[in-house]
């Protein structure tokens, strides 16, 4: 209530604001107006008159930028054409005017509404309470409706000035299609990486288990003593059980089963049990997000709290989740280490570009001496 309260106040004063602005506009824009009429047909006598004319639509053009951005909390882009400030200009003081009009109903709704505390000094003897208390009911009535007023105007404000100052529908979609074809290719590339690292996996680990297991059990089968036999044998069991274990290890760094299995929450508490830290989950999705968002999510948190251990040694691991009411899912994982991660290296930066691939936004904060968060944002619609 207190903030809606805060709001209305503020772009009370935005449209008082710019039904001030408003006066000084609708002039210009008559006078603009005279000025370019005569001289329409000569291009010459256009082009000396139309730019003096774009020169003050610039100018007001920025005075209103500022206006919504600091009353009406309203953010657009500078005019980068002359003619797009001035086809503003043009228009704006119509909203202007309408915001004066709402205003100044609101204070004739207020006096009327408050007529009952000061009406006895101006009239002598209030002996009709009922038209007083009819009076201020229609006045508080006016109040509720000018006060809806302000904040429909100051939203048409704010979707004039996007209109004219924002991007047009085909650098808007040029924007997009580049947008996506990068996309497209982070999404390549974090193939490729995955396909490399799993290929690396396997070789330096899984692969030397089984050269080493190999070489075990020949050396057993050439043997001919029972005792040195049983020994190697022994240690190509070992062997064996460790290569299982880190086969186990790559495919869960690939696709952890008990995501499919039991979902997110569940997959980033057993990264937290794997972790040789104490990593603490704080889980606040209240329903499940779709399997693609839950598996950048998860890889996210595995390669984010893999990195904190290794480089950063950290005491704890804090890992937060929530926030898909708001449209994202905004991921958190902050450790308490020496900081100083590097975004560009190949682990974060193979992050970063899967996280891109659907249209999210990953930051990493980690200066000298700590602490590092490095956070996602996941559009989950």
């Amino acid at each position: 209530m207190r903030n809606m309260a805060r709001r209305g106040v503020r772009c009370g004063v935005g449209l008082m604001t710019g039904a001030a602005a408003a006066a000084v506009e609708l002039p210009f824009v008559v006078l603009a107006g005279a000025a370019l009429l005569p001289v329409a047909a000569w291009p010459a006598g256009r082009r000396a008159v139309l730019g003096p004319v774009l020169v003050c639509a610039r100018r007001l053009a920025e005075l209103e930028r500022a206006r919504l951005r600091i009353w009406l909390d309203v953010r657009v882009p500078p005019a980068h054409e002359d003619l797009r400030a001035l086809r503003y200009v043009a228009w704006r003081w119509a909203l202007g005017v309408l915001g004066g009009v709402v205003m100044l109903s609101a204070a004739i709704g207020l006096g009327y509404g408050l007529f009952w505390t000061y009406g006895w000094i101006l009239v002598d003897g209030i002996r009709d309470p009922a038209s007083i208390a009819l009076s201020s009911c229609g006045g508080f009535f006016l109040l509720f409706l000018a006060v809806q007023g302000i904040f429909g105007v100051a939203g048409l404000e704010g979707q004039w000035a996007r209109q004219c100052f924002g991007p047009r529908h085909q650098e808007e979609l040029e924007r997009r299609i580049a947008e996506l074809a990068a996309s497209r290719a982070a999404v390549v590339d974090a193939v490729h990486d995955e396909r490399r690292r799993i290929e690396r996996d396997l070789h330096d680990g899984v692969q030397q288990r089984l050269v080493a297991l190999g070489m075990l059990l020949g050396r057993a089968r050439r043997s001919q003593d029972a005792g040195r036999r049983d020994r190697l044998l022994g240690q190509a069991h070992e062997e064996s059980r460790r290569a299982l274990d880190e086969l186990r290890e790559v495919a869960w760094r690939i696709y952890p089963t008990t995501l499919d299995e039991a979902g997110l929450r569940a997959a980033l508490e057993t990264v937290a049990e794997r972790a040789s830290v104490p990593v603490r989950v704080e889980y606040q999705l209240t329903e499940e997000p779709e399997r693609a968002v839950a598996t950048v999510a998860y890889f996210v948190v595995c390669e984010a709290v893999t990195n904190a251990v290794k480089h950063a040694a950290p005491s704890r691991i804090v890992v937060a989740v929530g926030g898909a009411e708001e449209g994202m899912v905004h991921v958190a994982v902050q450790d308490d280490g020496c900081g100083g991660a590097d975004a560009a290296g190949s682990g974060l930066f193979g992050l970063a570009r899967r996280v891109a691939a659907l249209d999210g936004i990953l930051t990493v904060l980690s200066p000298p001496g700590g602490p590092t968060v490095v956070a996602a944002e996941l559009p989950c619609g």
